[in-house]
């Protein structure tokens, strides 16, 4: 679902026209939905409410104060894989007793800041990641809770750039290691084993491989649990958005798409897990980021040009790469719509941006509306992995982001200025 639909035929966030957002703040502009981010978290309370458990949402997906804060408000926890992410957690009123910390290469500053906060957990993914832990929290003396991410080997079938539950992966720890691994840790006075945590990949539109893995674990998890106590069970996250919707006249009529027919819903996905997780006698912590920011952002961009060639109709836009990066990174699908319905004639064209490198594209040979220099298009789908994965390529200044709640709007990011870019920078005194 999303908040994002035709009133009339003017393209609307929730009750606001998206041309008066970008006559007042200019493009390249990101517009998030609060209705879409607060209704995708509701719908994963509910479908887990069977379960003692815990949302953990991935920062790494939207770390916009403004979208942190509304799922806080919610309350939500946070997966981090950075001390900036943990400080950027907290500054928008996230509790780091809520947060999970990941990633393979945690450094010493980062795990001393995690433990003077409090955090919920580490989850480890090396056996000299665990001595760096202990090693931290006894010069502090604290007592670090861990769990290690086991890598269980299944394959998530989905890009192979996000696929991460697998041994031909960086993350984690072999299925096979994983409990001899847990005794040698349990040796480490500074060392609190607490969960297992375990994440196979991102983007999965089907519950089987999640069901695969739960399966696979569950044996292993009751050993480890019966030996050292444990208290939660992370499943990750990787539920999977639809990107090829049909832009409907408002979030009912989505629903009854066929794409949206296709989509793992929390409901579907609760029904598979939710048996299998229960008899653990375990919290469940669920780490989502792209199913509850991805349909809930839109990335708005004009139309600088339109270029016909002999074979091709280009059309270039001041949004580039360096604002969204999936399709030039993932070969990633995003659907592009006018601002202004029309109905007639659609023209296969390259939606193109101004830097230049060949694969600064949004898509390529796809049929869409005819437009003209100076209108304005959306590319739907883009409030996860969007603005988070930026960067100031040919010294491009990132772009604005805007919050809508009902008929209300907020800038909730300015836009970058562009002497901004350089600030820092020093010339040596010898130039």
């Amino acid at each position: 679902m999303h908040d994002f639909s035709y009133i009339g035929n003017k393209l609307s966030c929730e009750r606001v026209a998206i041309e008066s957002l970008v006559k007042k703040h200019g493009t390249p502009l990101y517009v998030y939905s609060k209705r879409t981010l607060t209704s995708h978290y509701e719908k994963l309370q509910q479908g887990l409410a069977s379960l003692d458990h815990l949302i953990c949402f991935a920062v790494k997906a939207n770390g916009n104060l403004a979208v942190l804060r509304t799922l806080a408000n919610l309350g939500a926890g946070f997966d981090i894989v950075s001390g900036g992410e943990l400080r950027r957690a907290i500054a928008a009123g996230g509790s780091p007793k809520k947060c999970a910390f990941a990633g393979v290469g945690k450094t010493e500053e980062e795990i001393s800041f995690a433990l003077r906060q409090g955090i919920y957990t580490f989850n480890a993914e090396s056996e000299p990641e665990l001595a760096r832990i202990n090693q931290i929290a006894a010069q502090l003396k604290k007592i670090a809770p861990v769990a290690v991410r086991v890598n269980p080997n299944v394959d998530a079938h989905t890009h192979a750039k996000i696929t991460t539950g697998t041994y031909e992966n960086k993350f984690g720890i072999s299925f096979e290691e994983v409990e001899s691994v847990y005794a040698r840790a349990s040796k480490l006075k500074n060392l609190w084993l607490r969960g297992l945590q375990m994440h196979i990949g991102s983007q999965l539109t089907e519950v089987k491989p999640f069901e695969e893995a739960v399966r696979k674990v569950t044996p292993l998890l009751r050993r480890l649990k019966d030996k050292h106590g444990l208290e939660f069970f992370s499943i990750g996250g990787g539920l999977g958005i639809v990107y090829k919707p049909a832009l409907a006249s408002g979030p009912e009529d989505w629903w009854r798409s066929a794409e949206a027919k296709k989509i793992l819903t929390p409901e579907k996905y609760a029904s598979v897990l939710a048996p299998l997780l229960k008899p653990l006698g375990l919290r469940i912590l669920i780490e989502p980021g792209r199913f509850i920011t991805g349909n809930a952002g839109i990335l708005v961009t004009q139309v600088e040009y339109v270029k016909r060639t002999g074979k091709k109709n280009f059309v270039i836009v001041d949004a580039a790469m360096n604002d969204l990066i999936r399709p030039a990174f993932y070969e990633s699908y995003h659907e592009i719509v006018p601002l202004n319905r029309r109905n007639g004639e659609l023209i296969s064209s390259d939606v193109v941006g101004p830097i230049c490198e060949s694969g600064d594209y949004f898509c390529k040979d796809r049929p869409l509306p005819r437009v003209q220099q100076g209108e304005y298009v959306a590319l739907l789908s883009a409030g996860a992995y969007g603005f988070v994965m930026a960067s100031n390529y040919n010294a491009r200044p990132l772009a604005a982001e805007v919050l809508v709640n009902g008929n209300r709007s907020a800038l909730v990011r300015a836009r970058q200025p562009v002497n901004k870019l350089w600030e820092g920078e020093v010339i040596p005194s010898w130039l």
